[in-house]
């Protein structure tokens, strides 16, 4: 059985992991045959989002600690993760992704990355193993990687940040998944794209699936 570590950023699409895409991607995994293990860094959030004002709130909270909403209490501190233990690497989106994992939407091509989010994904490649990101987690891989092929979709500004970066971006539609050989990394677009939760169902099974068959 093919085991995936699953790193979230919070719980929500505007200050955390997208709900739809966490959930989808681990419901793949397990539909594919594998199993998974969910992880998130142990930080504070950036800030804390109003998901139905979009108005940011007066208050503070954990990564780690929201993340385990999503995974039903069963998540570890990213600090322990070890790409021994595991055949793949995956990342879903949501803001979380380019707020809390790096600091990409507020910064761009400059951003920088979360130490313990870039040495699961440097070790990870080490050992010559996949990774995936759906969404905009892309932009992290783009950031550790420079020179990698990817796909956020179809935004302009966004592929041109990835590419300042040195990435090679390929515009994409819904449920299209890209390659990196060299890297071993997969990308697919989902909600970068406008889309529903049937196409996010197809983009997460379609990178799982693209995953599995490379292990």
């Amino acid at each position: 059985m093919k085991k995936f570590a699953v790193v979230l950023s919070g719980c929500g699409v505007f200050d955390g992991a997208e709900i739809h895409e966490a959930t989808l991607t681990m419901l793949a995994i397990m539909k594919e045959g594998g199993e998974y293990q969910v992880f998130a860094p142990d930080i504070p959030q950036h800030h804390v989002i109003n998901h139905i004002t979009g108005e940011e709130m007066n208050e503070s909270r954990n990564v780690l600690i929201e993340s385990a909403r999503i995974a039903r209490g069963n998540i570890k501190d990213l600090k322990e993760y070890n790409p021994s233990d595991f055949d793949a690497l995956i990342f879903p989106g949501g803001f979380g992704a380019a707020k809390n994992l790096c600091d990409f939407a507020f910064k761009g091509a400059d951003c920088t990355v979360n130490e313990d989010v870039r040495n699961a994904i440097l070790k990870t490649a080490e050992q010559g193993k996949p990774i995936g990101a759906l969404c905009i987690s892309p932009v992290i891989v783009a950031k550790v990687f420079g020179d990698v092929e990817l796909t956020i979709g179809q935004d302009k500004g966004t592929a041109e940040a990835v590419e300042k970066m040195g990435a090679t971006h390929k515009q994409t539609n819904h449920g299209d998944v890209i390659h990196d050989v060299r890297h071993n990394v997969f990308t697919t677009p989902c909600y970068m794209l406008d889309a529903n939760i049937v196409q996010i169902w197809d983009g997460a099974d379609n990178i799982v699936k693209a995953i599995m068959e490379k292990i």
